[in-house]
């Protein structure tokens, strides 16, 4: 029976995607159920099953308020969006005529349904069939895109740090719950996690008479009701860690949520690489880890998820290896004689990541410059971690804004003297370089881990000189200029007939966002977020904002999709469009984008001579 079942699977998605010992295991698993015509396999805002289904023989209909949707027949699955995202049955399932079903359960097609080939069947799935009304469903209208409060489904376990383990456990197994939350005084919030209490206490580490306080994380990471799930999502892997709990404005812990309960399809694949990525041994496994990532990016664009945040989840993944290759390298050297801070820069840095990006780095040490020993010790370190950061594929930055570089690895007090320099005297060939990219650049490990470099230099990042040398850099990518049937194309060189979509468009507008949030004292890093910083700030018009913000979006897209593109046909990305693959509606938009964006550029530019004519230096 298992060879027959199997052999049916294999012939229609997800299951074609699977190797044959995957395949025989999830057959194995699979249980024959009958229903006859009319019969109600799935009950409308029913709790979610703990299994799906597969036709085999037969038909079911989705039915939405007494009215048929849809016609389901062999191969189809039924019971996966409800069962991955927690929330209740969309629809009614009934069978239109005799039918035969294998029931899978959870343990075995969760699996299936979290691997890139599955993200894309869930993905197609969801969009294809009709919604509850008319129109596709929409995946912006799945648990990812409400606010936490709303997908807060029982009570929390909390207890006060000496209440014994054994007791903890308990109260979580009475209440269904993966963790306990724990009332720490002062106000801050502890958690345990039924993985704290399989590694620490199922062990042997930590008796099971033991105070929770034993095993907890202190401070724990909480959110707002008000928090968007795909915000909370990303926070959850940034800290690579699966539990949150809600708190409402007084501080009264509303409950706690896990991935499982925020994860919807886009997130499972950055999931499972972060964790991966934590459990590497050595920089070999955290490159095999890193080596799906063009996969997941492939599959949360199928999942249609916004290209801005495929781009902050890409951003995300790149903060934990790097961060991962640190600690590696530091045990593998003996640990640091001082501390020291890695920096993320550039495209990473914004959260603006795509495959091409390059790995802008930088590192700053919390000792003396001088010292030959630390000096020696820290270009190891260096060296280690960016031969780490080469063999996960991150593209070389092709400037060489490498911490492995001299330039880019300094002492925390010669960083602040050159910045300073930089700053009095933005005339310093170096000064343009700190711009372009040290005033997107994040902490990502070590001292200061979370927060930006402007955040540390505002407001004295604002002086006019500076701010006049950002604006002059606004003005030095131009979107391309030659026009032939709405394309927009390069005169000469090796892409000749193509465009450069990130110096001819992205780059102009990331410039200029740069130049504008800087101007108005913004700390943010994101272009999006600088744009309306920057008007409402009144350094840009509402409208110019607006414009370039919607020009990026798109752009952003594009390139994102010719990326994907790329990485289906075995082809390094590049940011090379060959505007005669798009459509005529799609060029006419790249047209009004970069007039958008030039038309800004012109009114910088106006701006810069006035106050040269002027002499304006405020």
């Amino acid at each position: 029976m298992v060879h027959d079942v199997a052999d049916f699977l294999k012939a229609h998605p997800p299951f074609d995607a699977l190797d044959d010992a995957q395949l025989d295991t999830v057959a194995g698993a699979a249980e024959v159920e009958f229903q006859p015509r009319g019969a109600v396999v799935l009950q409308q805002g029913s709790d979610p099953a703990g299994h799906v289904w597969v036709v085999r023989s037969g038909a079911v209909e989705l039915i939405d308020g007494g009215r048929a949707l849809d016609l389901l027949g062999p191969g189809e699955m039924i019971g996966h969006p409800s069962m991955l995202s927690g929330m209740p049955a969309t629809y009614e399932v009934r069978a239109a005529e005799d039918v035969l079903l294998y029931r899978l359960p959870a343990a075995a097609i969760a699996p299936v349904l979290t691997q890139p080939a599955g993200v894309r069947f869930v993905a197609r799935t969801l969009l294809e069939r009709p919604a509850s009304g008319t129109g596709p469903v929409e995946l912006g209208a799945g648990p990812t895109a409400q606010p936490v409060g709303t997908l807060v489904r029982r009570a929390p376990v909390v207890c006060a740090p000496d209440t014994p383990i054994r007791e903890a456990a308990r109260l979580m197994g009475e209440a269904g719950t993966t963790a306990v939350v724990v009332t720490v005084p002062g106000g801050a919030l502890g958690i345990v996690t039924d993985r704290d209490l399989r590694s620490r206490v199922a062990t042997g580490e930590v008796p099971v008479d033991a105070p929770v306080s034993a095993v907890m994380t202190s401070d724990a990471f909480v959110v707002t009701p008000d928090r968007l799930g795909h915000d909370v999502l990303i926070d959850l892997l940034d800290r690579g860690v699966r539990h949150v709990p809600v708190v409402d404005a007084s501080g009264r812990v509303i409950g706690v949520l896990d991935d499982l309960d925020l994860l919807a399809t886009e997130a499972r694949g950055p999931f499972r690489l972060r964790r991966a990525i934590a459990d590497a041994d050595d920089p070999a496994q955290v490159a095999e880890a890193a080596a799906a990532l063009p996969d997941t990016v492939v599959a949360l664009f199928d999942a249609r998820i916004a290209p801005i945040r495929i781009m902050d989840v890409t951003a995300t993944v790149a903060d934990a290896l790097t961060r991962r290759l640190v600690d590696l390298a530091v045990a593998d050297l003996g640990g640091p004689p001082v501390p020291v801070s890695w920096f993320t820069l550039g495209s990473f840095g914004r959260r603006e990541a795509v495959l091409s990006s390059d790995g802008d780095t930088a590192l700053a040490w919390h000792g003396d410059d001088t010292d030959p020993g630390l000096r020696s010790w820290m270009a190891a370190f260096g060296a280690r971690v960016m031969e780490g950061v080469d063999r996960c594929g991150i593209p070389v930055d092709e400037n060489g804004v490498r911490a492995d570089r001299l330039l880019f690895a300094r002492s925390a007090d010669a960083w602040r003297a050159a910045l300073k320099s930089w700053i009095d005297d933005p005339a310093q060939e170096q000064a343009a370089i700190a711009a372009s990219v040290l005033f997107d650049g994040r902490v990502i490990a070590g001292p200061g881990a979370g927060h930006t470099l402007l955040a540390e230099l505002a407001p004295t990042s604002r002086r006019a000189p500076l701010v006049r040398l950002l604006a002059r850099m606004a003005l030095a990518h131009r979107p391309p200029t030659g026009f032939r049937r709405d394309v927009i194309v390069a005169h000469d060189g090796e892409h000749r007939g193509t465009f450069d979509v990130k110096r001819g468009g992205v780059l102009p507008i990331v410039d200029l966002a740069r130049w504008a949030g800087v101007a108005a004292g913004s700390t943010a890093t994101g272009t999006p977020a600088r744009l309306a910083d920057g008007a409402a700030a009144g350094v840009l018009s509402e409208q110019h904002a607006r414009t370039l913000d919607e020009a990026w979006e798109l752009l952003a897209g594009m390139r994102l999709e010719h990326q994907v593109e790329q990485h289906r046909q075995g082809i390094p990305a590049n940011d090379h469009l060959d505007p005669a693959r798009l459509n005529p509606l799609a060029r006419r938009y790249l047209r009004e984008a970069f007039r958008a964006v030039t038309a800004v550029q012109r009114q910088v530019d106006r701006e810069i001579a006035g106050e040269q004519a002027f002499g304006t230096d405020a």
